[in-house]
C-alpha cells in the first residue's frame, strides 16, 4: 500500500476516480518528472480546472498537463450545463482544503519530507502515507485542523520508523522505479494499428485496442490530426 508501494500516477488516478463528478469519464493519467499528464474526455473546460483540483494533495505533483483531455463539443441543454458546471463547482471547492492542508504539512520542517497525501472529505480530509513517530502523527493532524480541516481521517496514516528514508530510497529509484507511460500525437495519416506497431513492435487489434482504451476512445477508426494520445506501457 501507499507510501511504499504506489507510484504518483497510480495515487492521482485514484484521487480522480474517488471523485463522483468524473465517474464514466474514463480519465487516465501518467506522470514523469512531477508532471501529471491526464488524457481523456470531458464536458465543458470547467473540468480541467476540477481536475487539477482533486490531485492538488498529492504528493510529488508539481504541475498538471490537462492539453491530453479533449473539450467535448456536443449539443445540450442550458439545464444540463448549469447542473454540470454546479458539480464541477461544487468539486473544485472541495478539493481546495486538500491541498492547503498539504501545502502547510509541506511547509513544517519535521514534516515536509514524509510521504503524506491529502484528500477531501466533506469538509474535512484524508491523510494517507506514513510518518515516523507518534509525535509527527499528532503534528500532522493539528497542522491540517490549523489549516481549515474540521475532521481529519487518519485511518490510512500509519506511525513506520524511518518512513522518510524509505520514501526518499524509492524516490531515488533504488527501492522502487516507475515506468512512466509515452505520449504521442496523431500525424496526418496515422491509425491506431500503424501507432501500436511503432511502439510495440505489433499493430494487431489487441495491441491497437489497449491504447483506445487508455485514451478512452470509442471507435478505433476515429482520432484526429494533433490528438495527444496516452501510450501504456
Amino acid at each position: 500500500m501507499w507510501p511504499f508501494g504506489k507510484s504518483i500516477a497510480q495515487r492521482a488516478q485514484e484521487a480522480i476516480d474517488s471523485m463522483n463528478v468524473f465517474q464514466g469519464l474514463g480519465l487516465r493519467v501518467s506522470e514523469q518528472n512531477g508532471v501529471l499528464s491526464v488524457s481523456g474526455a470531458v464536458p465543458n473546460k470547467n473540468y480541467l480546472r476540477a481536475i487539477e483540483a482533486a490531485v492538488g494533495g498529492i504528493k510529488g505533483i508539481q504541475s498538471v498537463d490537462t492539453s491530453g483531455v479533449i473539450v467535448a463539443q456536443q449539443e445540450v441543454s442550458d439545464a444540463d450545463i448549469a447542473q454540470a458546471e454546479e458539480e464541477v463547482r461544487r468539486a473544485t471547492e472541495s478539493s481546495a482544503l486538500a491541498k492547503q492542508v498539504l501545502a502547510a504539512l509541506e511547509a513544517n520542517g519535521e514534516l515536509k519530507d514524509d510521504p503524506i497525501d491529502v484528500l477531501q472529505k466533506g469538509s474535512g480530509v484524508v491523510l494517507r502515507g506514513a510518518v515516523d513517530s507518534q509525535h509527527e502523527f499528532n503534528l500532522a493532524v493539528q497542522l491540517a485542523k490549523s489549516a481549515g480541516a474540521t475532521d481529519v481521517d487518519t485511518q490510512g496514516l500509519q506511525v513506520h520508523p524511518g518512513a522518510k528514508a524509505k520514501f526518499a530510497t524509492q524516490q531515488s529509484g533504488s527501492g522502487y522505479t516507475n515506468v512512466p507511460d509515452e505520449w504521442y500525437t496523431v500525424q496526418p495519416g496515422d491509425t491506431l494499428s500503424q501507432i501500436a506497431l511503432k511502439f510495440y513492435g505489433d499493430g494487431s487489434r489487441e495491441s491497437y485496442m489497449k491504447i483506445a482504451k487508455a485514451n478512452n476512445i470509442q471507435d478505433p477508426d476515429l482520432i484526429r490530426v494533433g490528438q495527444k494520445l496516452q501510450i501504456p506501457r
